[in-house]
């Protein structure tokens, strides 16, 4: 039997904000290749799905990845025309809500109805999951009222809706690699302990993960690190083979660089044991990897092995956890930096006791200090235009609010010439991390058809 063909995976998107022009380029280039290709888009950071569970309370129907038609827009149509599969979670809190989106974007630009899977089971906040959490958490559950708790599940239920005939699949909480793998599983037919191509592919696609991260964004370094045409970043396409061995690269005449340095910084981005890259699908030993320049802007990944995935799936819970407040007022010209620096002594005074106030003179004392370092004896006599940033969490609006109004009074009360004051107050969630067994987390997928049916039908 002959070998089945690389599958080209492209990435459009590394978080959410991310820039919305990003997939033509790729895309054309998935189809100017002529070889099997999917696009993903990757749009969920840690708290993203409880600001996204935030905003569905608000509208039942949102939910989901905000900039949704603006990243999809642009490709919808030339994607299902040319049979480029699409694959994201940008479903966040409300895959069905993206997904009906989905749908009708479709319709708008008269292409053909596209087939929608959508991947469940993440979503464990829930009062049918409370028991589990409380279980996993102890002590550590949060008395507070409960934003969201997602399981980081893995590529299967993607793989399966692919193999099934979708030509998109929406997720809500997978494993950032797992949008890769879950493509490369149905093309090549892996079994799912074969443990060391698992391992290539979610490799592959911890690389493509934060797009434009791999080609020069966040390596860039003028003069010591110098990237090409950055405004107009191309962002990476993977060649994976049979092996799940892959070859990184980008659109021809964008921007950026794609060298063994840049893949090489990716590849370590985030990863706490080089040995032992835990993701729901396969632990993966990047010890023995080789990085090697194929050519221009080509880079190609071997060596990857893999071992058995964990018996527990990692879960993020996010709580309410009162209100956050910030201020910022400058000051510039001679001894800036010493009349902002008896700014935030005079709002310590005046805030004393109330909670542990953050005190940053932006561009003298904010990025290397700590939330308890002092602040520098005597400023900095060179100093000649600093910002003051001063911030706070209070469980009470009232009491949070209280910075807020410090910070305004600033313009009258001293120092002198203070000047743009800026305030800010949001709801505060916190984050607190358990483990849970892998069969409390069951998965699947639904074809949005199946699930309008059946909603029809009741």
């Amino acid at each position: 039997m002959a070998e089945p063909s690389p599958l080209l995976i492209g990435c459009a998107a590394g978080f959410s904000g991310d820039r919305t022009d990003a997939a033509a380029p790729v895309v054309q280039a998935l189809i100017d290749s002529g070889e099997p290709a999917v696009l993903i888009f990757e749009t969920l950071a840690e708290r993203t799905l409880a600001l996204a569970q935030l905003a569905r309370r608000t509208d039942p129907d949102g939910g989901y990845e905000p900039l949704l038609d603006e990243l999809l827009r642009p490709v919808l149509a030339q994607c299902l025309t040319h049979g480029v599969r699409i694959v994201s979670n940008f479903g966040a809190a409300n895959p069905l809500g993206a997904a009906r989106y989905i749908r009708e974007l479709a319709r708008e630009l008269s292409t053909r109805e596209p087939r929608i899977a959508v991947v469940q089971g993440d979503d464990l906040s829930g009062p049918a999951h409370r028991d589990l959490l409380r279980e996993a958490l102890g002590e550590s559950l949060p008395a507070e009222p409960i934003v969201s708790a997602n399981a980081y599940i893995g590529a299967q239920s993607i793989s399966d809706a692919l193999r099934a005939g979708a030509d998109v699949v929406v997720c809500g909480r997978v494993a950032d690699p797992s949008l890769a793998l879950g493509p490369a599983l149905a093309h090549f037919g892996w079994a799912a302990d074969d443990w060391d191509r698992l391992a290539r592919a979610t490799m592959a696609g911890h690389l493509l993960e934060c797009g434009a991260q791999v080609t020069g964004g966040y390596f860039a370094d003028p003069g010591y690190k110098d990237v090409p045409d950055l405004s107009r970043l191309g962002y990476p396409i993977a060649r994976i083979d049979a092996d799940g061995h892959c070859t990184l690269f980008k659109p021809a005449g964008t921007g950026g660089c794609i060298d063994e340095r840049t893949v090489k910084e990716q590849l370590l981005y985030e990863l706490h044991d080089p040995a032992a890259y835990l993701t729901p699908d396969v632990v993966a030993d990047i010890t023995q990897a080789r990085v090697a320049q194929a050519g221009p802007d080509v880079v190609s990944l071997r060596g990857v092995r893999g071992h058995a995935r964990p018996e527990r799936l990692k879960v993020n819970v996010c709580f309410e956890a009162g209100w956050f407040a910030e201020g910022e007022i400058s000051y510039a010209g001679p001894r800036a930096a010493a009349r902002a620096q008896l700014a935030g002594e005079v709002l310590r005074s005046r805030l004393d006791g109330v909670a542990p106030l953050r005190i940053d003179l932006i561009g003298v004392h904010s990025v290397f200090a700590g939330d308890a370092a002092p602040l520098p004896e005597g400023g900095d006599d060179e100093a000649r235009d600093v910002r003051l940033r001063v911030a706070w969490q209070h469980r009470d609006h009232a009491t949070a609010r209280r910075l807020v109004r410090e910070v305004t009074a600033l313009y009258c009360c001293g120092p002198a010439g203070g000047g743009g004051v800026r305030t800010a107050m949001r709801p505060r969630l916190g984050t607190v991390s358990c483990l849970v067994p892998r069969d409390a987390v069951p998965t699947t997928f639904q074809m949005l058809d199946a699930i309008d049916a059946r909603s029809s039908a009741a």
